[in-house]
């Protein structure tokens, strides 16, 4: 099912850990939180830190990529047998559709972005930014709820703050 997903980036740790807070204050459960890191370590940190869950890391290696698309494609078939899940999997939101480029060579995550209907300019610009240390908060949503988000998400300083359509 299509939904709304917010898109913010913020220069470090705390900063995420602490606008993760306020959101799920909001009523934002971990499984629509998901981070993504320059590395897997960082991600599966942050989202234990942040009661969120790890989206993709940003290894250049072609070996996890390989690795990180048949576990992609592994939690795409589990979820969609799952009842109530769908496309929303208990391993991450984001995991979903960013768990099959895990380990991805470059070029990957704009792919995936761009998919979601992210501008290719600002989707090569988030992947830049995560490269240099930046980090990526995706939140899951529901129309209802999507202004809420947003304003949380700005008021915590988060930049390049964007809404994608999730399919």
């Amino acid at each position: 099912m299509a939904h709304p997903v917010v898109l913010a980036l913020f220069p470090n740790a705390s900063a995420v850990v602490e606008v993760a807070e306020q959101l799920h204050r909001l009523g934002v459960s971990r499984e629509q939180l998901s981070v993504v890191a320059r590395t897997a370590s960082e991600e599966r940190d942050l989202a234990e830190r942040m009661d969120g869950t790890p989206g993709v890391e940003l290894e250049e290696s072609r070996p996890a990529a390989i690795f990180g698309e048949i576990g992609g494609q592994m939690l795409a078939a589990i979820a969609l047998v799952m009842p109530g899940i769908g496309p929303i999997v208990a391993a991450g939101p984001l995991a979903a559709e960013l768990g099959e480029v895990a380990g991805h060579a470059a070029g990957s995550l704009v792919s995936v972005l761009t998919s979601a209907g992210l501008v290719r300019d600002r989707a090569e610009m988030l992947q830049r930014e995560l490269k240099q240390g930046s980090i990526l908060l995706g939140v899951h949503t529901v129309q209802t709820t999507l202004d809420d988000v947003v304003n949380c998400l700005s008021r915590a300083g988060g930049a390049q703050i964007q809404t994608v359509t999730w399919k």
